[in-house]
């Protein structure tokens, strides 16, 4: 011992003796949620992943490289190919998976809350479960969807609640998302947002396609109002690109004008031509967070997103976008016409974009990973 008295164990000594796991909900898209699991991952390294259903093929390669752990649920390839036919199953499939670590990280947008742990939970919020909270925004006009959920809403709620109340810490992505929290379950909630994670540097692979069109990147349910999208842009004549799949694509596709071209599992060096090349990038969903604004802003595009959810936290009007107040087609149009007369400060966005690093990101999870161990 030192003549001066017990040295006291640095953070990074705390963090290397507290063994972490994260669980998250499912693997089985791109999106923001999936790139915020491989930063979790960088700033936990050696955390095994729990989850759900993992399907390689239609999710960033680099999840390859950790240690995922799916359900026993996974082996059944119709639900996992098709993972939202498995709603009724995914509730007891988190309560009966018990995850043995000091802390568990789970990012949730609804179910990986519920697993069961042997040290203290941090739930990382992308939004509370939309299909009990938000049904309306969430089924659209899928009338299945809406039955099955209003269905199960009954049991759904009630264990919901008490996964909660099994969550130690909180974090929330956005401003919007950290106030819904704390207004339906009365807990204490910290801000954290993601990081950006993809931006201008690494490998390009050309698309082909001619530049200066706009840029939609979602998923393509209800909520995303890719359809209005679509149609704001028929009516200022400009050429759309939509990226994404999902239960919406055959009705999009069929309506959708010839100078809309649709993508669907883009790699990563082709998304990164797609941005350097877009006009502006333009989305009408209700987003949690509002990640792809800043990924457009890192190659100096703007945007125009809905004024509402996570894009209040990440676009600033009339710096590094165009706000509209309604997701229709006559006032995304209107804003889409601002957008692409107006000149746009390369250095401005990029800066902004900069703003939301990985560094503050794993620096401040991995403070909550050591308190949360350290109090378990």
């Amino acid at each position: 011992m030192s003549a001066r008295g017990p040295t006291r164990p640095t953070l990074e000594h705390r963090q290397a003796v507290i063994r972490t796991a994260i669980a998250h909900d499912h693997l089985v898209q791109n999106g923001g949620a999936e790139r915020a699991i491989l930063a979790m991952a960088r700033a936990l390294p050696a955390s095994p992943v729990y989850t759900s259903f993992y399907d390689p093929a239609h999710t960033y390669p680099e999840l390859t490289s950790l240690d995922i752990r799916p359900m026993p649920i996974d082996r059944i390839g119709p639900l996992r190919r098709h993972h939202r036919l498995a709603f009724p199953l995914l509730a007891p499939s988190f309560s009966a998976t018990k995850v043995d670590a000091d802390v568990t990280v789970c990012s949730t947008a609804g179910w990986s809350h519920g697993v069961r742990t042997t040290g203290a939970k941090v739930a990382y919020w992308h939004a509370p479960a939309r299909w009990l909270y938000q049904l309306d925004q969430y089924a659209g006009g899928r009338r299945v969807v809406r039955i099955g959920a209003q269905a199960m809403a009954p049991l759904l709620r009630p264990w919901d609640r008490r996964a909660v109340d099994t969550v130690d810490r909180h974090l929330a992505n956005s401003s919007m998302i950290r106030q819904r929290v704390q207004d339906l379950y009365r807990v204490e909630v910290e801000l954290l947002p993601p990081p950006t994670t993809f931006g201008a540097d690494g490998a390009v692979d050309e698309h082909g396609i001619e530049p200066g069109y706009l840029l939609c990147v979602a998923r393509l349910l209800p909520y995303k109002n890719v359809d209005v999208v679509i149609e704001a842009a028929r009516r200022v004549g400009a050429r759309l690109v939509v990226v994404g799949r999902g239960p919406e694509a055959p009705r999009l596709r069929a309506s959708g004008p010839p100078t809309t071209t649709f993508l669907e599992d883009v790699p990563d060096a082709c998304m990164r031509a797609l941005y350097r090349d877009c006009a502006a990038l333009v989305t009408a969903a209700h987003e949690d967070f509002g990640m792809t604004p800043l990924e457009a802003a890192s190659f100096g595009r703007p945007s125009a997103v809905l004024a509402a959810g996570g894009f209040l936290d990440t676009v600033v009007d009339g710096e590094t976008g165009i706000m509209f107040d309604r997701p229709d087609p006559a006032t995304v149009a209107v804003a889409l016409r601002r957008v692409l007369d107006e000149t746009w400060d390369p250095a401005v966005l990029r800066a902004r974009a900069a703003a939301f690093s990985e560094a503050a990101f794993a620096e401040r999870l991995r403070v909550v990973v050591s308190e949360a161990g350290g109090a378990s």
